[in-house]
């Protein structure tokens, strides 16, 4: 379907190309040279389209899909992509609601993981590795388990498989919806005011990083991204459990966590969330959510040496 969506708007460009040309008496030759230039770019926009989300890209030599988390835009790896980018190209997305990109309506996870494995399929990625922040982890595990075969390492920065589980490992997806409903966790965003959401979002963002002028941007993104898309990605994250399905991937994973009140009971919390893991390398970090943010040195350290080994 999307092949004859491209080949209709290319036929209809090159029509209408070549009507301008006949009726302003353009010589041919640099007529079918700027068609072609017309052209191409038609068939690039309609090749963008297909994805509901945003790509950058930076960098050269092994592919590496970088995932924002909660909110977040993709800017929040502009530092870990400087860092890699003479060794990797890092294709770096922004989610669609977050951050100021159009949001989509449906089934948000679902929509994104399926939409970053044909990406990866359509662009013919080698050997590719995807890593994930927060929510971002989590897709990047859903991925990752959904296609064994098509990442080379998964790198995973503070998200989980099952966030209630890290209150209460035995909870399962039932139990879960019984404490938090779709329609009033939307409500809670679509009902706050400007002033509300600032608030909100600054209050949470100062949970998140230490970092005064980190805390401004992570919450100026919040405050950026649609209401509704906000809420449903929080409900779809709260009650989907990705565990059982850990025992799929195939290929090593990196876990960097964060400090949820001692280095020790992170380490405990979260080695119970990833135990279906086959081939997991867990390490925590002494910080807070954005770990690339509060203590990047450790970060990069950590990152390095997971994608040279």
């Amino acid at each position: 379907m999307e092949t004859l969506h491209t080949a209709f708007w290319t036929i209809i460009g090159a029509i209408l190309i070549l009507k301008i040309f006949k009726s302003q008496k353009i010589n041919i030759f640099k007529g079918l040279f700027t068609m072609g230039i017309l052209i191409g770019s038609i068939s690039m926009l309609s090749a963008q389209s297909k994805y509901d989300f945003d790509v950058k890209i930076v960098g050269k030599g092994t592919p590496i899909i970088m995932i924002p988390g909660f909110s977040s835009s993709g800017d929040v790896w502009n530092e870990t992509a400087e860092h890699v980018k003479n060794n990797y190209e890092c294709h770096i997305l922004t989610l669609p609601g977050f951050a100021g990109v159009k949001p989509v309506s449906g089934d948000f996870l679902l929509k994104m993981r399926d939409e970053i494995i044909a990406y990866t399929k359509e662009k013919h990625l080698k050997n590719p590795i995807i890593m994930g922040h927060s929510l971002g982890g989590f897709l990047s595990a859903s991925i990752a388990s959904t296609e064994p075969q098509l990442f080379k390492k998964v790198i995973i920065v503070d998200g989980v498989p099952f966030y209630p589980a890290l209150q209460n490992p035995a909870i399962t997806e039932e139990q879960a919806k019984q404490f938090i409903n779709k329609d009033a966790s939307v409500k809670q965003f679509t009902s706050m005011t400007d002033d509300q959401l600032k608030a909100f979002s600054e209050k949470g963002a100062t949970a998140l990083v230490t970092n005064p002028e980190k805390i401004k941007l992570v919450a100026s993104w919040e405050m950026k991204s649609d209401r509704t898309t906000l809420g449903t990605a929080f409900y779809e994250m709260m009650t989907t459990d990705l565990r059982a399905d850990l025992t799929k991937i195939i290929c090593p994973v990196l876990v960097l966590g964060s400090n949820y009140g001692t280095l020790k009971q992170s380490e405990t919390m979260l080695s119970e969330q990833y135990k279906n893991v086959k081939n997991l390398t867990l390490q925590i970090a002494d910080a807070k959510h954005f770990i690339m943010y509060d203590n990047p040195q450790w970060f990069y350290d950590n990152l390095d040496k997971f994608l040279k080994n």
